[in-house]
């Protein structure tokens, strides 16, 4: 049969599509959970239900668990969810320090409980035995502080446990709670996950904790911090006591750098790892040696302590991954062996190592050779001259100043073996300021005197050279300073014009005025609102300044403030900085009221300040959803004003419009606080009685309707006899659909209108038009 459809699909010209070869949808967690790196590389389908443990929205942090297996899911947007949600989640999977899953959609099931919290071992922790899992941790805390993550408070705790050190997150900023944990012993119920660095190596275990609440005191400290005596800083180190239990280990690599009495770089394919170590043996770069020391994480970065090496005299080179600038830039290629091309601006030799300022595609980095440890007792070989304005490629260990693999742009160097690290590709070009001085030295010496002149152009020389590497180090610090400032602008424009709050973003703001003025405090305070940004503590004492925050009509926004010491004298700089940041904050506060009014616009009847036609189709949509989902029912009522034509025609617009809202305040008030009443157009309104249990629950409410129109409207002087016209329909039963359902309402109106008429005599009908409309007394 599978022969005879693939001839016929050759024969008609089909594409030939093996469904064999088609990925099967993985419906269970633990089917995702059992993949590799390299088959979660596919990106396999998976839809399966799984209990949320921890969701942070703003972060897009979202763990789940079920039946004892757990696994991080990446959802781009934010979704409203809280521990212990049953949730059906749609993604594929994808490669990392273990699959993870990205999702496509996230389907709140039902409301549900937490599973039980395991119990968690530091060397479980260490060895991701435990990683994603909701786990209980006990230890004692070290640390407590608030800290911004992602710019919004939140806290972050040290806990020392049986093993090691481990740190935990909060989503919390209650200070005094936090405080009052120091040197608790502590039960934490949290997601145990790893800190990593940009190749996904682990470097240290955060635990996730959702509130305070996760956190059971089991002891408190015996004596609260500050109450313990105060001790002479020279005497700090004698409470210092560590019980280190780490466990010797043993690797294998490429020595890919080598600084004798200090340091080995091993490296293996794409893994790097930095080894402290004190020995002096003579190791040759490209040999495959041997390490064994004691793991540890140094700001983040993994590396191996107490190192000892020992080499093969095989060699096994590495050869060194051809580099941009920006690819550098994060922690996905520390210690590894690079090169990377750029322009010399200066090279200093300082006491202990040579230095190359270059410049690569616009940005400055450094190329730095560490002068031996044994360079007091064999002379050191003079620095390598390279001619400033030379292109030139140089092969390094790349290091970073920050391991965190989500941190962007961060500052890098690259550590030279050897001073044949650094290759010369391009001379400078003649024409430069250097080569017109050499012109004009030989023409002076020429004239005067070669030896009285040589030396002058010598003096000369040295001092433009050094004033050359001043400049150029002066303006590198002030093009990065611009880039800061230009990328923080940057994030700031995208955030208005994105989800971010608008507390967040003014913050933002005032750090970069902060910023712009050498760290100065600066805040802001809006009108008749919040205080946001870096206050200090005694601001009444400094000198301090501000800008009104200007609104394009109407009084100002709010003021932007700048503090500084009392006896310093006002620069030019300041009000610039605190102009700028004040148009900046006129710009987030009036996009984010513009897209507020926008949205009730959208949403509301301009003159009845009702539900409009648009927003009460998305209603009935959503309640029929609901409805689908639960097996439930709802119902929808049509309402039409008798006679309303005439109150247009025979007293205007104005009386009529005021009518309009004086009806929708009055069925408001005989509405539920669940149900919605929208304006259709005209004289036309429909309510959505969204809770109900049967058909005689919607028809007392649409006569509660019909009945608020007994007592007479008070308009302007007048008193106006009104009355409406009302029909009912059910879902599901007199249509499931929205268009149907407000069909199947509006011709039960229109029914009870043609009864309602037919009841009424006509000499009444003509003589007694309604609404009616006469002066008040």
């Amino acid at each position: 049969m599978k022969t005879w459809v693939s001839a016929l699909a050759i024969v008609l010209g089909w594409p030939l599509v093996s469904w064999a070869d088609a990925p099967t949808t993985l419906t269970t967690l633990r089917a995702v959970h059992s993949v590799s790196n390299e088959e979660a590389a596919k990106s396999l389908p998976v839809a399966f239900e799984a209990t949320v443990t921890y969701y942070r929205g703003y972060e897009r942090t979202l763990f789940v668990q079920d039946g004892g297996i757990a696994i991080y899911v990446q959802y781009p947007a934010e979704a409203n969810l809280n521990p212990g949600d049953r949730i059906l989640v749609k993604g594929t999977t994808q490669p990392s320090f273990r699959p993870f899953v990205l999702g496509e959609s996230l389907t709140l099931l039902h409301h549900g409980s937490l599973p039980p919290a395991l119990p968690a071992t530091y060397d479980q922790l260490v060895r991701a035995q435990r990683d994603c899992m909701f786990v209980r941790v006990r230890g004692t805390v070290r640390a407590a502080d608030v800290i911004l993550s992602s710019m919004v408070r939140s806290s972050k705790m040290q806990v020392v446990t049986d093993g090691g050190i481990v740190d935990a997150v909060l989503d919390s900023e209650d200070a005094a709670a936090l405080k009052d944990l120091l040197d608790a012993q502590v039960e934490i119920a949290a997601v145990a996950s790893g800190r990593f660095d940009g190749k996904m190596q682990q470097t240290g275990i955060v635990l996730h904790v959702s509130s305070l609440a996760d956190i059971k005191v089991l002891s408190r400290g015996k004596t609260t911090p500050w109450s313990l005596p105060i001790l002479p800083m020279d005497e700090v180190l004698t409470t210092h006591h560590v019980e280190d239990l780490s466990q010797r280990v043993h690797v294998r690599g490429t020595i890919t750098y080598y600084q004798p009495g200090s340091s080995v770089v091993l490296q293996d394919g794409g893994k790097s790892l930095w080894i402290n170590t004190q020995s002096i043996a003579p190791l040759r770069l490209g040999d495959l040696a041997e390490a064994t020391g004691f793991p540890d994480a140094e700001s983040g970065f993994l590396t191996l302590t107490s190192g000892e090496i020992a080499g093969s005299g095989v060699q096994a080179p590495i050869a060194p991954l051809p580099m941009v600038w920006r690819q550098l830039t994060t922690s996905k290629h520390v210690f590894d062996l690079v090169s990377i091309e750029g322009t010399v601006v200066t090279a200093l030799r300082g006491a202990s190592q040579d230095e190359y300022a270059l410049i690569s595609d616009g940005y400055m980095y450094s190329a730095i050779y560490r002068h031996p440890e044994i360079a007091g007792v064999v002379p050191l070989s003079p620095m390598k001259q390279i001619a400033v304005g030379s292109t030139v490629r140089v092969t390094g260990i790349c290091v970073l100043d920050s391991a965190n693999p989500f941190d962007r742009d961060v500052p890098f160097n690259l550590l030279l073996r050897t001073s044949d690290d650094i290759v010369v590709l391009a001379p400078p070009s003649w024409l430069n300021t250097r080569n017109l001085t050499r012109v004009v030295s030989v023409l002076l010496l020429v004239i005067v005197s070669v030896a009285a002149w040589g030396w002058t152009l010598r003096v000369k020389v040295r001092r433009q050279t050094a004033a050359l590497s001043a400049r150029a180090a002066v303006e590198g610090a002030l093009e990065r300073a611009a880039a800061e400032r230009e990328r923080r602008r940057g994030r700031i424009l995208e955030d208005i014009n994105g989800t971010e709050p608008l507390a967040g973003i003014l913050e933002q703001i005032a750090e970069l005025t902060s910023f712009r003025m050498a760290g100065a405090p600066c805040w802001c305070e809006v009108t008749d609102g919040a205080r946001l940004g870096q206050f200090p503590p005694g601001a009444q004492a400094l000198r301090v300044i501000s800008k009104e925050i200007p609104a394009r009509t109407g009084p100002p926004l709010g003021k932007l403030f700048a503090a500084f010491p009392p006896d310093s004298m006002p620069g030019s700089s300041e009000a610039e900085a605190l102009s700028v940041g004040a148009k900046l904050a006129t710009l987030a506060i009036e996009t984010r009221r513009m897209y507020a009014d926008l949205v009730h616009r959208s949403e509301f009847d301009i003159l009845t300040d009702i539900l409009n036609r648009f927003a009460l189709d998305s209603q009935l949509d959503a309640s029929i959803e609901d409805a689908r989902q639960n097996a439930r029912i709802f119902g929808l009522i049509y309402i039409d004003l008798d006679e309303f034509k005439q109150v247009n025609d025979l007293y205007g617009h104005h009386i009529g419009d005021l009518y309009l809202q004086e009806v929708s305040l009055r069925m408001k008030g005989q509405l539920r606080s669940q149900d919605v009443l929208a304006r259709l157009g005209g004289d036309e309104f429909a309510a959505l009685v969204a809770v109900v249990r049967s058909r005689a629950e919607v028809e007392e409410i649409a006569q509660r309707l019909e009945h608020s129109f007994d007592t007479p409207y008070a308009v302007e002087g007048f008193v106006l006899h009104g009355a409406a016209s009302v029909g009912i329909a059910l879902y599901p039963e007199d249509g499931a659909t929205r268009d149907s359902l407000l069909n199947a309402a509006d011709a039960a109106m229109y029914t009870a209108k043609h009864i309602k008429r037919q009841a009424a005599s006509p000499v009444a009908a003509a003589d007694s038009p309604a609404p009616e409309l006469e002066s008040a007394p």
